[in-house]
């Protein structure tokens, strides 16, 4: 029956790549490939729950590693707003970044053909139709970037196909937003003129630019230089939670007005009004984002960004095997099967083969 029938899901963002850093081990690929009951995705939870590939962030920790990708400390709620981490250093943010890309080959090379990175939308939409996992490597944080962007060049031949200038702590390109709820995202000076010549940059390359993070300005800024699309890979609606990493509805219509992209994020902390992370939380919060995004941005520039591995998510979807709990909420709803292949996987595909460029269309 059509209304049981899983539905592949593109991811926008997750970190899992920095949860097997951390967890370290030269097992660390093996442990992905076979499940250890760890963490919110592996590839037998992607297999359950129909998730089919995604942006694989990765994210340098601050060198302390007390604060992870989400703000989140042992002791500490996102809402609390405690001072963000200091700045990353060049060398320590590449040597992290190395070790991470390595492992998203290394996993590639041990999986026996059931993980394929992809570089186009071609290698993504393969991937699908072969039941093949399809990462794409992303960069959330370019504190490993050089100011002559050297390194970008090979992060692009290595597969690097999309960036966020910042994560939320300032660096040599522009200026994050703080872990703080209520919040605007209007909180201080935009991109640096580094920061402006890397979105050149990446625009020369078709690099994605994930506006995720930013601040409001560095937002604004990204629009009046970019050609591509207004993407935010990991964003929600700062109307229904006044978190600063949320956008406000001027973001959300400036971002459909360019037939850009918005990824739902499933962590609680952008979510709920309070900003809480609390895993009691009503998987109905995430379409009430969604449909609020929808009335801004249109049916063809909304999906989902799930910060799998780097959030706390509702114990009704839970981890990446339970993605297809998200999908029946939506067919309860009424949604209709073509409007959930949109937002399930369709217009990610879109949208990166406006930036990157395609061949041919799914």
């Amino acid at each position: 029956m059509t209304s049981s029938r899983h539905i592949p899901i593109f991811d926008g963002h997750n970190d899992v790549l920095l949860r097997l850093y951390r967890r370290g081990g030269t097992d660390a690929p093996r442990a992905f490939l076979e499940g250890e009951g760890k963490g919110q995705l592996d590839l037998p939870m992607a297999r359950q729950g129909g998730f089919a590939g995604g942006l694989f962030a990765i994210f340098v920790p601050s060198a302390n590693g007390a604060v992870g990708p989400n703000g989140e400390a042992p002791s500490q709620d996102v809402s609390s707003g405690a001072p963000l981490p200091p700045t990353v250093e060049l060398m320590p943010a590449q040597r992290a970044v190395f070790a991470m890309v390595s492992l998203l080959l290394r996993i590639e090379r041990e999986s026996q053909g059931r993980i394929r990175v992809c570089r186009n939308v071609d290698d993504i939409q393969q991937g699908i139709e072969d039941g093949v996992l399809a990462p794409v490597l992303h960069i959330e944080g370019a504190e490993a970037i050089d100011p002559n962007f050297e390194l970008l060049d090979v992060l692009y031949a290595a597969g690097l196909r999309s960036l966020g200038p910042v994560w939320s702590r300032s660096n040599a390109f522009g200026h994050g937003v703080p872990f703080l709820c209520p919040s605007s995202p209007d909180t201080g000076p935009g991109l640096t003129d580094l920061g402006k010549e890397l979105i050149r940059a990446c625009n020369r390359l078709s690099i994605l630019i994930d506006l995720s993070h930013l601040n409001e300005r560095g937002f604004w800024d990204v629009a009046a230089i970019s050609k591509a699309p207004l993407v935010a890979t990991h964003s929600n609606a700062h109307a229904l939670s006044p978190h600063s990493r949320n956008l406000t509805d001027e973001q959300l219509t400036a971002i459909g007005e360019t037939g850009g992209m918005v990824g739902v994020n499933l962590a609680t902390s952008y979510l709920r009004p309070d900003g809480r992370q609390d895993a009691d939380t009503p998987v109905d919060l995430v379409i009430e984002h969604l449909e609020h995004i929808l009335s801004r941005v249109g049916e063809d520039g909304v999906g989902f960004g799930s910060d799998f591995d780097g959030a706390k998510i509702p114990a009704g979807i839970g981890n990446a095997a339970g993605l297809q709990n998200l999908v029946q909420v939506m067919r309860a709803r009424g949604y209709g099967e073509p409007l959930i292949e949109k937002l399930c996987y369709r217009n990610w595909l879109r949208v990166l083969g406006q930036i990157w460029g395609r061949v041919r269309t799914p």
